[in-house]
């Protein structure tokens, strides 16, 4: 029969058309696709709509409070590179933090673009007050600084803050931060001066604005909770209990709205109600994997999912989880409630997930994309900067084959060999004794690979193709076509670089994973969702 195909849908990109399978097979997504690349900093424009920071995409999103409708502002392959938070002033100018970069920006009514400010490692919390700017580093020894956003001197308000994050002026002047490192809420005056703690044993806080009666708001990273605090007798009450990764928050009048980093924006109601304005979805999706349960880990970054075969995503891990390995990028199985992880600081983690533990397998590599774990706790993986596959053994690396132009995934089959898609060659490579050997080439851009049985699957991801051989090479067949794969055309995104000592460059990596059924899972990093191929059984 013919084949099925996935409809485009209201996602981060316009994309032309729907995903189609093959005949004789089926497609769906396993997970709905994400309407935006992340949501980090909020802020309420003169025009009443919400505007949301995407670090993940480079984007601004303009949200309408009541229907949801989204405007972009700031596209992808726009000026700004991954804005966490954005201010505005009188003029409407906006003001934001790239985080990577670690510089202040302006983007005018009109789309005119400049840098403010370009010597802020980890610029991320902003406001305006009284058309005065102020900007942070959100690290470690961070630095406050009051801005002239004409580009003159600017002014160091405060040094060797713990990781202060988004911050507002209250009612009395004064300058309100929340200290994620302390897991406080500091104030200090604007002239300078001895910061006060106002506010402790928090939930990580990483938000501070203020209501209409002068009270704090502060979303909490760790405990999903939204805290209202007074500032002067410092009495707290929870305004809702949400999931981990809460961002930031807004005020559309007295209508209170908070983003978390995954991509969701939630209204806060009286009594601990809530409402979705946006859903929560995927930011990238990245490395996927099976467990012995035929569960899918999901490797979204900072956070990592399981999915069960029927069902929604389910929080596995994130940034502050007990022992989490890094930003993750490629996962294998390794036991029960154990992977073993490649992240974005050049490490291959062993993740005990229920003993809230990671211990480094090897460091000091460039830049790695996948992982696999074959018979023995045999484990090899891709430096995809350093053009090498590499396995583990005796505690030491060994290299399986150098020289590549960008290997990203690596498979293990059942009689040891380990197979690699060369994403700068083109084709898909078994790796022995440092050197490689072609198995399927006159491919775009493959990235994530699988085999089950005598048979490879990848993924192509210039061409948006999910191909299948035997593995000598043999019966190539696309299985899939039109997939949500990396950036449609005409958009060219841009490759983020680290975040202080917290994360490496933040490159994407479309994974791929093939359980014992033969159901094939693949990544749509272009909007955000996990797909689905099956075998088509209905005209059987």
């Amino acid at each position: 029969m013919a084949g099925d195909k996935v409809a485009a849908v209201q996602s981060r990109y316009a994309a032309p058309g729907g995903a189609t399978a093959a005949p004789g097979w089926r497609i769906e997504r396993a997970s709905p696709p994400s309407r935006l690349f992340g949501a980090n900093g909020l802020r309420t424009g003169a025009d009443g709509r919400i505007y949301v920071a995407q670090v993940a995409g480079s984007a601004v999103t303009a949200l309408d409070p009541d229907s949801g409708a989204a405007t972009p502002i700031c596209p992808i392959d726009g000026p700004i590179t991954a804005p966490d938070d954005i201010a505005f002033d009188s003029a409407g100018n906006l003001y934001a933090t790239e985080i990577t970069l670690g510089r202040v920006s302006m983007l005018t009514p009109s789309g005119e673009y400049r840098v403010v400010h370009g010597d802020m490692p980890v610029a991320n919390p902003i406001t305006v007050h009284q058309d005065r700017l102020f900007a942070g580093e959100c690290r470690m020894g961070g630095r406050i600084f009051e801005l002239d956003p004409a580009g003159g001197q600017h002014r160091q308000i405060l040094a060797d803050v713990p990781m202060p994050n988004a911050f507002s002026i209250g009612p009395d002047g004064m300058l309100y931060m929340p200290i994620m490192a302390t897991n406080e809420i500091w104030r200090v005056d604007p002239a300078g001066g001895k910061p006060e703690v106002i506010a402790g044993d928090l939930g990580v806080p990483d938000s501070v604005k203020f209501d209409a009666k002068g009270r704090i708001v502060s979303t909490q990273v760790a405990s999903g909770e939204v805290l209202r605090i007074d500032p002067v007798s410092g009495a707290r009450e929870v305004l809702a209990r949400l999931a981990p990764g809460l961002d930031n928050c807004t005020f559309v009048g007295e209508r209170l709205f908070v983003s978390s980093i995954p991509g969701e924006v939630t209204e806060i109601l009286p009594e601990g109600a809530t409402r979705s304005l946006v859903g929560r979805g995927l930011q990238w999706p990245m490395g996927l994997a099976l467990a012995g349960d035929g569960s899918l880990f999901v490797a979204d970054g900072g956070f990592t999912y399981t999915l069960p075969s029927e069902g929604p995503l389910a929080l596995a891990g994130f940034l502050f989880s007990p022992g989490f390995p890094g930003f993750v990028r490629g996962v294998a199985h390794a036991g029960e409630n154990v992977w073993v992880t490649t992240n974005s600081m050049g490490a291959v983690m062993r993740w005990d997930i229920a003993a809230g533990e990671s211990t480094p397998l090897s460091t000091g590599h460039e830049v790695l994309y996948g992982v696999a774990v074959g018979e023995g706790d045999a484990v090899a993986f891709a430096d995809g900067a350093a053009g090498r596959v590499l396995a583990l053994g005796n505690g030491e690396a060994e290299v399986l084959a150098e020289g590549l132009a960008t290997p990203m995934g690596v498979a293990i089959a059942s009689d040891g060999s380990v197979y690699a898609s060369e994403s700068g060659g083109g084709r898909v490579v078994r790796c022995a004794g440092s050197r490689a050997e072609t198995v399927l080439d006159g491919l775009g851009k493959p990235q994530g690979i699988a085999v089950a049985g005598q048979r490879l699957f990848v993924v192509d991801v210039e061409r948006k193709e999910l191909v299948t051989c035997d593995l000598s090479g043999g019966n190539r067949a696309v299985i899939a076509s039109g997939l949500p794969v990396k950036a449609p055309p005409g958009v060219r995104p841009k490759l983020l670089g680290g975040v202080g000592d917290m994360s490496g460059p933040m490159v994407p990596f479309c994974g791929l994973a093939v359980a014992g059924d033969g159901t094939v899972y693949v990544s749509g990093d272009a909007e955000g969702s996990v797909l689905k191929i099956t075998r088509d059984i209905r005209g059987a």
